[in-house]
């Protein structure tokens, strides 16, 4: 596939193919080959499959985990599937909820799908369940093995289970009314937990041994959980990866005016929300997938359109109830040991596009105050001064060029602004409330690939956004699978037996019983209000302190609350 450029990035990201329906076959019998596990939901059929060092495991792939949320269950909440009719076939990927991707691709509405992966669900263990929630800010990517592949973490021994949930407006649609509460895709995580909940120690895992994962709107939606009333009791360990729904602003009660804003894309009425809802459910999912440029208000910004809304009561079930800084400081939450991370140079691309280009340059340098909130997900109104103060620290007051300085001062603003200040606030947060460890890393190593290289040299030039994912699974959509030796396979080794400790023990320091050489002489303090400790992931594991304060210090003093 050919290298990403910006805005070229996105347009990877969101139509990469990889049909990853065979998987990787493993030889012998029709039974081994494709073992047939008996849940209480009912039976279910998968197949075998090889991770890179060539440990045999199960694949049960593409499992309806709540019914096809079609017709009238569009912009509905899902509805759980308890039991199956006949025997489910998972020996073949599911397809991904709609959203923009190249032609022949498998994508269909029918799309609330589980994968679970599992050494062996005959061994009789109950082993530690790894439940990964996706990136892709709520309106791309999936839980398909070609972007969520499981071949380097079934070389440990965990069950690990991947879920697709509703993109975009059909699983984020908003009138702040009883007509669409919102927070559907929420509720789509919800019930794929409440299935593993119920069904995967079937597949060898313990229901009271699950850890959620995500990456980017994945790590926004593992700490919503940690709130939310509907999640309680489902999970027992949680890992954030660079990225947190609590920075500069406050949670929204309703995203009427990107409701509005679809249906004016697909020439619906506008006049009140029953019209919106039933013109929209008249229209294909592929219309209102492929919609997604229409949303841009900048360039590609803002990166984040649809965020969780704090839902008024109407007698639903509600998936977040209150403001989640507000949640977190009553300590009105479900705590359990918590990863939080970042990496070093995070979305610092995405000032290339607009630097490159004459129109957009233009507007950054004339009319700051307008595009900056746009940018950089800040709230729209009065926040004037903040601006103004942003642009003289990171910008030095001067102009933007199409140059290698300002691509480095417009690159980390938009790295700050849009994962390094949410996820300082997150973590200094949950430090200071959680009953439980707080441990927060920085990942910082440069390897052979990343999810920014070099249009030159196709060389990556920094540690960025999703680039720890490389390292924890497989991304065949984009990247060649990382080789059984050399540094990268050293530090999927080291990123692997982590998250193995982690789900196992809650305590990434607790590898000494478990036989993980790669970890020797790790010792990982857990982040406190006095001592912000942070493990920097690079060639070697080393512990620093105060992680990007230098800079975060400016975001404080412009949107401050009380810790």
């Amino acid at each position: 596939m050919s290298r990403c450029l910006l805005p070229c990035l996105l347009a990877c990201l969101i139509s990469s193919v990889w049909t990853a329906d065979q998987g990787d076959g493993c030889q012998g019998s029709q039974a081994e080959q494709f073992p047939v596990v008996m849940t209480p939901s009912g039976p279910i059929r998968g197949s075998m499959m090889q991770t890179r060092r060539g440990r045999a495991f199960e694949a049960y792939r593409g499992i309806r985990y709540a019914e096809p949320p079609v017709g009238e269950l569009r912009f509905q909440p899902p509805v759980p599937i308890m039991s199956y009719n006949e025997k489910v076939n998972a020996t073949t990927e599911g397809p991904a909820c709609p959203r923009p991707a190249r032609q022949g691709y498998y994508l269909d509405e029918d799309c609330l799908r589980i994968n679970v992966y599992t050494p062996s669900h005959t061994s009789g263990q109950r082993l530690p369940v790894v439940f990964y929630i996706h990136a892709g800010g709520f309106y791309v990517f999936s839980g398909r093995s070609d972007v969520a592949g499981p071949h380097y973490l079934l070389d440990r021994d965990i069950v690990l289970v991947t879920i697709n949930y509703r993109l975009g407006s059909l699983g984020f649609l908003c009138t702040g009314d009883e007509v669409a509460p919102g927070n559907n895709g929420f509720k789509d995580q919800v019930a794929a937990l409440r299935w593993v909940r119920r069904n995967i120690a079937a597949f060898g895992g313990d229901p009271d041994l699950v850890t959620i994962t995500g990456c980017s709107a994945g790590s926004h939606s593992v700490f919503l959980h940690m709130l939310s009333p509907m999640s309680k009791g489902l999970f027992h360990r949680a890992i954030s990866m660079s990225g947190s729904p609590i920075g500069s602003s406050l949670s929204p009660h309703h995203l009427k005016s990107l409701a509005v804003r679809q249906a004016q894309l697909l020439n619906c009425s506008t006049t009140s929300s029953t019209e919106i809802i039933d013109c929209l459910k008249t229209k294909s999912w592929r219309d209102i997938g492929y919609s997604l440029r229409g949303f841009y208000e900048f360039g590609f910004d803002p990166v984040r359109i649809w965020r969780p809304v704090v839902e008024k009561d109407f007698g639903q079930e509600r998936f977040l109830v209150e403001q989640p800084l507000d949640a977190v400081r009553a300590g009105r939450m479900h705590p359990v040991p918590y990863i939080i991370s970042q990496t070093r140079d995070e979305f610092f691309w995405m000032a290339f596009y607009p630097l490159r280009n004459d129109t957009l340059r233009s507007k950054f340098n004339n009319e700051w105050e307008t595009v900056a909130p746009i940018s950089f997900v800040l709230p729209r109104d009065n926040v004037s001064a903040q601006v103004t103060r942003l642009r003289q620290v990171y910008l030095g007051n001067r102009p933007l060029a199409n140059d290698a300085e300002s691509a480095s001062r417009l690159g980390k603003l938009y790295a700050d602004a849009i994962v390094g200040f949410p996820v300082h606030r997150l973590a200094n947060l949950m430090c200071r409330h959680s009953p439980y460890p707080v441990y927060y890393y920085e990942f910082a190593y440069i390897g052979n690939h990343s999810h920014y290289e070099d249009p030159v040299t196709n060389k990556p030039t920094g540690a960025v956004h999703h680039d720890d994912l490389i390292y924890l699974f497989s991304l065949r959509y984009r990247f060649p699978d990382v080789p059984a030796t050399g540094p990268d396979a050293d530090l999927v080794d080291k990123m692997t037996a982590i998250w193995y400790t982690f789900a196992k023990t809650g305590d990434p320091n607790a590898y000494g019983g478990l036989d993980l050489p790669e970890l020797s002489g790790l010792h990982w303090p857990a982040m406190t209000p006095d001592k912000r400790n942070y493990l920097e992931i690079n060639k070697q594991l080393t512990v620093k302190t105060n992680l990007k304060e230098d800079r975060i210090k400016l975001w404080e003093e412009l949107f401050p609350i009380e810790y």
